[in-house]
């Protein structure tokens, strides 16, 4: 899907303005949502790709005017909905029900364990890799109506595959419960004028990691 965190190659958003100093965090709520986040992820309803598609599908009034906690936050209350963990009633103030998994609770000390080991996606056994490197490819112009890790200004352009690295989960399966399908992933580097025409800067080069099948022989 085109969804709102899709804005790398648009207009009309400004520069990019890092912040000198930027702290981990800008108030004490945003670090609870993210301990918040990772015990309900413990509880196993969920893929990490399910809970990224679920804040790339909020509203785009919402998403380009909440802060990033908030998009955070937002999304995981619509996956404890929809997994049956809460409901409106207890959001709108009911009493609270028991949690449906009480034995995969994440206790306070294992979570220095579990931010350490984070979730690797690596997986043996796909078959070997279609493209070479150095080969031209082109991204295919995808628009599915689902979960897809293309940037939208790639598609349709031609590329040169830079790198390898081995077969991944696929995201688009797995946000979906599809799976996780592992494909071989690619960092495929475009030059400037691929990606914006004439007008684009000849120095220019973007590299996009892609999964094979978003790639063909061009």
């Amino acid at each position: 899907m085109n969804g709102p965190q899709d804005l790398g190659g648009r207009m009309g958003f400004g520069p990019v303005a890092p912040e000198a100093d930027e702290p981990l965090f800008h108030a004490e709520w945003e670090a609870r949502v993210l301990g918040i986040t990772l015990c309900c992820g413990a509880l196993g309803h969920w893929t990490l790709d399910e809970s990224r598609h679920a804040r790339e599908s909020l509203p785009w009034t919402d998403y380009l005017s909440f802060s990033y906690y908030r998009i955070w936050l937002t999304a995981l209350i619509a996956l404890l909905e929809r997994h049956g963990e809460i409901t409106a009633e207890e959001l709108a103030g009911a009493a609270p029900r028991p949690g449906l998994r009480p034995e995969r609770r994440l206790p306070a000390e294992r979570v220095p364990q579990v931010l350490a080991s984070g979730g690797p996606t690596d997986r043996e056994g796909a078959a070997e890799p279609r493209f070479d490197i150095g080969a031209q490819v082109r991204a295919r112009n995808l628009q599915p109506p689902g979960h897809i890790r293309m940037p939208g200004y790639v598609r349709g352009c031609v590329g040169r595959v830079e790198a390898r690295h081995g077969a991944h989960v696929f995201p688009d399966t797995n946000a979906h419960g599809g799976g996780e399908q592992p494909q071989h992933l690619y960092t495929v580097v475009f030059e400037g004028r691929a990606l914006w025409g004439p007008d684009g800067d000849p120095a220019l080069t973007v590299s996009a990691d892609l999964w094979e099948s978003y790639l063909e022989p061009a």
